[in-house]
Formats: structure tokens, sequence, C-alpha cells
């Protein structure tokens, strides 16, 4: 048998959520699901989540070098089937409770409804009162129903604007009739685009069937739409082939992104699409970064062409409805094969599950998930500030308080659920949050789960094409300040106006990058909070498919406990990866154990419980003829697989890392995405998220700056031939640093006005890269003792101020707005001297 090779990428696989009984939220999204199919023309494609390792974007990984042979199409590649024998779905996701329902409720649009009335109004159509509705007013109903449904499975609530459209002041006055017809616009022209995503939608297309009246309405939404890339995105041709649109300044802002996963590559587009400048540094020799197809060969004689593309990270597109992976498909015409439900259960000795203790004993497992629903309720009434817990102990407490799976292959079958569990959050049970765990589900997308025939990397080399992207740069330092950012490598250094890092939660964890100034703490300890799990994976090439092929899945119950998470769930890739490959799952407890091990010794293992199930059955299981064993938990470009909801944390924490910093610093990837983390859509969509976000920082700023230079000049002053410019309400700090108090290498110092003493304050600024970047250094700022300040200009160079300002004088440099209370009272006293 052929060694193994060594670990690469690894990432976690289908998940299969659990069935959703009685859920309300659940319902609601069937309903809309097949409204989207039918206005985007029943098409699987529209969505398509990962599982989750994959979807983070950008960290940067090892040093594979990038795969440059194509992945092998599957020769069966079309939407799957066997529907005969599904019994029962074993998905990743977890179960939704019937207490947990979304925030933003489903609410579907009637033909009385107002919203009904509004596009009635805006379309020209009358409304009839007394009467019984017409045919047009019946078909415009349903059409506003679909449209509205669509608009749900994009994330926008259902009847009131977003957080972003109120954030990015679509309208000048929020409620009312403008506001009902804003929404029914909105969804309008987002039901448009996903029609037909493979053509640019433009706002004239809106306006076509809207009364000319309302074209500012059909402007805002455009624009709003357009700019947070709900719509004209992606890799159609149409859309590829656009001229970016008009930068908010001239230069072009510059951006800096840090990683090359699915969210960097997203922003990056997005971007430079919008005008900008963009460059991606990365750590790997390759784009993706949990997302990594594979391509295995045979190396045996007797089988000299066996190929396959197996995805060693982010496997499965779970979730098809709204899901922007599923647009991107469809754009560049890749087949979806639907994961066949179909999930049989072996035991260790390979006899198949009995299917009735199989149905009660699932049945058991969603009660126990229930007890745990109504515990969480009483302690959230009971408890003013909440207690957290382990979601394991609870589960565990209710399971013998209720003296339920008892029996040995009971408890075996309850361990295999409770493994799919910890897979579903690449972390053991222990680790959870009661409280939180589950905070995503209201916002999980529905519809089919999919592989993607030849693998994910397609997309990744796809919206890879084109974008700058310096490979093999490990980022050790990001310095920001009020006058940009820059961004160190072991190589080199960058320099932007922003920067957008998209490393994973693991990587920030890490602390192998510094940020200078030093986060937020409300932001460093959310990183801590937050727990960064680990799958694993073994993928096998064989000879030939010796299992059932007429199955996507199959699962492998364990008598031991504590290794209930170790090869417990296979997937099958023959249908899709262009070879017999078969992949087995490590979660929980033993992924991490999984890694302590030698690649030959998990081998050996997979195959000894491979002919565990299949000899008995007369099938023999031949020796692979490649293996891979991934190792994502010692990956230093990612140190786990995906985000999971910790004790201590909630999904706050997600909101909270998503933050900006000053402006200057944004972050995404999957661990940002409250609604959708651990998934590669949710890592897709926290890039488009940012580069919206960039691009109305950007805004801003040109605005202030425009704003300033239109202020009429009161005066002007002239000191040693430099012209200082002072206006009467908007003194710019950095035309008083041109005549320093004090200047003395890269430091200029600015004294209290108000008094001469040793021990007063007065305000530092150093420029940082200077030598190396010629002009326009990044400034940082700090407070220091009036005294202080000779002893400094008294030293030789820039370095040793530094160092003793740090070590001796306990000075922190920070950007403007960091320097807290008494830094803002001293500006306010230079300033105003400054006037005199």
């Amino acid at each position: 048998m052929p060694q193994p090779d060594a670990p690469e990428d690894a990432d976690p696989p289908p998940p299969t959520p659990m069935d959703q009984d009685g859920d309300q939220a659940a319902a609601a999204a069937a309903a809309a699901e097949p409204m989207e199919d039918e206005a985007a023309g029943g098409d699987a494609e529209a969505a398509a989540e990962d599982e989750a390792a994959g979807g983070d974007a950008a960290e940067p990984m090892e040093d594979d070098a990038p795969t440059s042979s194509p992945t092998p199409s599957a020769p069966s590649a079309t939407l799957a089937v066997d529907d005969s024998t599904v019994a029962r779905k074993r998905r990743r996701r977890k179960k939704q409770f019937l207490d947990m329902v979304p925030t933003e409720g489903v609410r579907v649009l009637r033909a009385s409804s107002s919203s009904a009335a509004a596009a009635a109004h805006l379309t020209g159509i009358p409304r009839r009162r007394g009467r019984p509705p017409t045919n047009s007013s019946l078909r415009l109903a349903r059409e506003l129903d679909s449209e509205a449904h669509i608009a749900i499975a994009a994330g926008f609530p259902a009847d009131t604007l977003s957080e972003d459209e109120v954030a990015a002041a679509v309208l000048p006055r929020i409620g009312g009739a403008e506001q009902a017809n804003y929404l029914v616009v909105r969804n309008h022209i987002l039901a448009l685009w996903r029609s037909n995503p493979l053509a640019h939608v433009a706002s004239s297309a809106a306006l076509a069937s809207i009364r000319a009246e309302h074209a500012p309405l059909v402007a805002a939404a455009h624009s709003f739409l357009s700019d947070h890339a709900y719509i004209n995105f992606g890799l159609a041709p149409s859309i590829v082939s656009l001229p970016p649109r008009p930068p908010p300044s001239l230069p072009a802002p510059s951006v800096l992104i840090v990683g090359a996963g699915f969210a960097g590559l997203a922003a990056a587009r997005h971007l430079m699409s919008l005008g900008f400048k963009v460059a991606i540094v990365e750590g790997r020799l390759r784009p993706g970064g949990r997302v990594f197809t594979k391509t295995m060969r045979s190396s045996a004689a007797a089988h000299p062409d066996m190929v396959a593309a197996a995805d060693l990270g982010g496997s499965v597109l779970t979730g098809i409805n709204g899901n922007p992976l599923g647009v991107i498909a469809r754009q560049l015409g890749f087949p979806l094969h639907k994961v066949r439900d179909k999930c049989p259960l072996y035991l260790p000795d390979g006899r198949p599950v009995d299917s009735d203790m199989d149905a009660r004993v699932e049945a058991t497992f969603n009660q126990l998930l229930d007890k745990v629903c109504q515990l969480r309720q009483v302690v959230a009434d009971s408890v003013p500030h909440g207690v957290d817990m382990s979601l394991g102990m609870a589960l565990e407490a209710f399971r013998a308080a209720h003296g339920v799976a008892a029996e040995p292959q009971e408890r075996m079958l309850l361990d295999w659920h409770l493994a799919n569990l910890e897979y579903a959050n690449a972390a053991p049970l222990a680790d959870l949050s009661m409280a939180f765990w589950d905070q995503d589900d209201p916002y999980e997308m529905g519809g089919d789960h999919c592989f993607i025939p030849g693998g994910n990397s397609q997309f990744i080399r796809a919206l890879a094409d084109g974008v700058p992207i310096f490979y093999g740069q490990n980022v050790r330092r990001i310095q920001y300040g009020c006058d940009g950012v820059m961004v160190y490598t072991d190589k080199q250094t960058f320099r932007g106006d922003m920067a957008l890092c998209t490393v994973s939660l693991g990587v920030l964890k890490k602390g192998d990058i510094d940020f200078v100034p030093e986060l937020p703490t409300q932001k460093r300890e959310a990183i801590q909070r937050l727990g960064f799990g680990l799958l694993n994976k073994v993928v096998m090439l064989f000879p030939y498919d010796f299992w059932d092929g007429r199955v996507d899945t199959f699962g492998h119950l364990t008598e031991d406990s504590g290794q209930r998470g170790e090869f417990f769930l296979f997937y099958s890739y023959s249908s899709v990866s262009g070879g017999p490959l078969l992949v087995a799952l490590v979660a929980g407890e033993s992924a991490i154990n999984f890694e302590k091990k030698s690649p030959m010794e998990n081998v050996e293992k997979v195959l000894d419980t491979l002919r565990k199930i299949f000899s008995p059955k007369g099938i023999e299981v031949p020796n692979p003829l490649q293996a891979i064993c991934t190792r994502w938990g010692t990956d230093r470009f990612t140190y786990g697989s995906y985000s999971y909801v910790a004790i201590g944390s909630s999904g706050d924490d997600y909101d909270i890392l998503a933050e900006n910093v000053g402006d200057r610093i944004f972050f995404a990837g999957e661990a940002t995405n409250r609604r959708y983390p651990a998934t590669m859509h949710g890592a897709l969509l926290s890039g488009y998220r940012e580069a919206a976000n960039i691009v109305r920082a950007a805004r801003k700023r040109a605005k202030m700056v425009h704003s300033s230079e239109d202020i009429h000049v009161n005066n002007e002053v002239k000191v040693n031939e430099v012209n200082v410019i002072v206006k009467d309400d908007n003194i710019d700090l950095d035309d008083l640093f041109h005549i320093p108090d004090v200047a003395f290498g890269g430091f200029s110092v600015l004294h209290d006005p108000s008094t001469s003493e040793p021990d007063s304050t007065s305000l530092l600024r150093v420029g940082i890269g200077a030598r190396k970047l010629g002009s326009g250094s990044l400034f940082l700022y700090g407070l220091i003792m009036r005294k202080n300040v000779a002893e400094l200009a008294a030293m030789e160079d820039d370095e040793q101020r530094l160092s003793t300002l740090y070590r001796d004088f306990g000075t922190k440099l920070v950007g403007l707005d960091g320097l807290g209370d008494a830094g803002e009272s001293l500006i306010s006293r230079i300033k105003a001297a400054s006037r005199k």
C-alpha cells in the first residue's frame, strides 16, 4: 500500500442538518424555496453553502504549489436522484428549536397587504374597492409574494429595511408609504437579477415596470444592491466585461487585503469593479485558504490513468436557495450534484443498524435537544444575566435522568448523532455553549446540499483570475493610523489607504499578526471567547468503487464513546470527482487525537473499519492507490477548520469581530458572519459586506476632504517660509505639525500652550516608514511629558527613541482617535491657541 501523503489542507465536509421537526422557521423557509426556484426558473443553482471548514476566506496557508492540472469532471454531474430510497436526512446543520424563531419573521404578502397596494400604485394598476380582485391584481399579488420570498432568501427582512439599508440612508425617512414603495422596488430589482444572473441588470430595466415618478426609489435601491453585491456580482461574461465604476475620490483609494480565500477574493473583485486599487497579500503559494481541491493520481502500473479531484477543505454546498455561490455556479456553468439523503449506518461488526431502532434513537436525540432548549429558556427567564454551560453536559444530564439509550446498540446510535453534531460545529460538545451554540439556525439557507463536480477550487481559480495577488507573503504586522495602513510581511512592506484582514480566527487567536496600535479590547476579548474548531479527513483514491455507488454517504458506529467521531461518516465522491474516491471524516475529540498519530496509522485504521463493514458481505476492500490525511489543526495558516460558539460566547462576538477599526482596518471571513458562520458562502458574503463598508468609508473620507477644501480661509500666517492655513472651525492638526515646537528624526512635538511645566503633557507624532517609502509616512501619536522630549531628541536614531518611548516612558503610539480624553483635551488647547 502506498504511503499516505502528508497533510495538506483540510476542511469539513457535507453538512447534514438534522430534520427540523415542527420548526416554524423551517416551514417558512420551505415555503420560500419554491417561490425562489420559480422566479429563478427552477434552477437549483441559486446558492450553495459550504460545509464549514472552507468558507472563511483568506488565511495564508502552507506553501502548497498551485494545482495546475485540470480537475476531472464526473461523468454523471447532473442533479441527483434516487428519492425512492430516501428514508431520512442526515445533514450537518443543527436542529432548529420551536422557540428559536428568526428575529425577522417571514410574512407572506397577500393581495390585500399594504405592500401589494404599494406595488399596484407603483405599476399603475388601480386599486378597486368593494369588488373582487381582477386576474391582473391576483397575478401582481403572486409576483409580490414571489419577489418577497426571493428577498428573504437573500437575507433581507420581509417588510422592513435591513440594518445595512438604514446605515446607507437609502431613504431620507424611515417608515411610511415611501418605505413600503421602496421595499417593493428593492425586491423587484433583486428578483430581476436572480431570474437571470447571466446578464447585468440596469436601473432602467426596473423602471420598465415601475412608474417614472418612482425613479428616485429605483435609483436608491439599485445603487444599494449594486454596492453591496446583491445584484450584478459574480463571473458572468456580461458582469466581468463591465468597466469599473468611478472611484469615490482621485487618486483611487488603495486597499490591501490579507488572505486570498473566498472572503478576500470576493472583496477584491467587488472593490476593483468599484474603481479601487487592490492588492492581496497571501501566505500560501496558492489561493483558496481552507478551500483546496487536490488532484489525486495513481502511481500503480496497473492503474496508470486513475485520477480524481478531492476537496480537502470546504466541500459541500449546503443550502441552495438564496446562496450566492449557487449564482456563481450558474454563471460559470458548473453542474450541481445533489447529495442523496440515503445514509445507511453500520454496527462495528458490519451489520446494518435496525431501521426501527435507528428511527427510535433519532427521535430520542431530538427530544434531548428539545429538553436542552427548554432548560435554556428557563435559565434565560429566571437568571437576569443568564448562565451558560456545556451543551454536552446538559445533553448527558438529560440522557441519564430519563434513562434513554441504555442498551449498547442504542448508545452507539446516540453517539453517532452526537458525533454528527460535533461535526456540524467542529468542536467537542463539551466545548459548545448550551445557550447560543445554534444561534445561526434561524438564518440557515434552504434547498439541496450539493457537490461541485471537479471540486470547489474551480470557484477559487475563477475568482482569482485577474486579481493582483502576492503569494508566499507571511504577514507579521499591520500598522494603521489616520494617514493609512502598512502591512509588513517577512519579505517586504505594503502601504495602502485601508486594509481588509481575512485571516482565520485561529490565526487571530494565535497572535501571529501584530496589530499596531493594538486592536480594541472588545475585539481582542471576542477573539478569545469565540471557539475555533477542528475537522479532519482521510481522502482515499481506490482502484475501483467497492462500496454502494447508489449512496453518497454511509455511517459507522463505534463501541467507544470517546472515539465516536473517528471515521463516523464516509462520503463517496465517485460521481463527482472523476474517480473512485472515498472520504472518511474525523470529528470532535477524535479530530484532535487524529493529528497525534502518523498518516500511515490513520489510513490503516480507516481500512480496518471499512473491511469490518464490507468483508461480511463478501466484498474485498483493496488498498488505496493514494491517500491523504489532513491536519488543519497544525496548519500555520489556519490552526483549525471553522468557528463555533464556545461556552461564554454568543452571536454578538461574530458582530464584534466584523467591526472595523477607525475606518482603516476591516475584517472579513466566516468567523465575522453571524448569520452564516462556518460556511463558504458565509465567507464570500462577508467579503462583499466589507467591500461595501470600505466604499462607504472612502466616500465619507472623500466628502470630509471636499468639505474642508470648501471652507473659507479666514487667515494665512507665514512662518519660516511655510504656509499654514488656519480655518475657523476645522483646524487641521497636520497643518499645525508643519511648524512643531520640536522636531527630530521622524518625531515631531507640540507642547501644551497653557503651561511650560516640565511635567506637563505634550503631543508626539511619529512618522512610520518614512525612510523606506519617501514622502507620505504613516503617522501615529502619543502623549509624552515635556521633560522627556529633550532626552529623546538627544538620542542617535529613531529605533533607539522608539525603544525608549515604550520601555522607559510607557508611551503607546496610537491613532488620533485612541488618545483618550486627555489627548482630546490637549489637542483642543493646541488648536485654540493657534487661532490667536
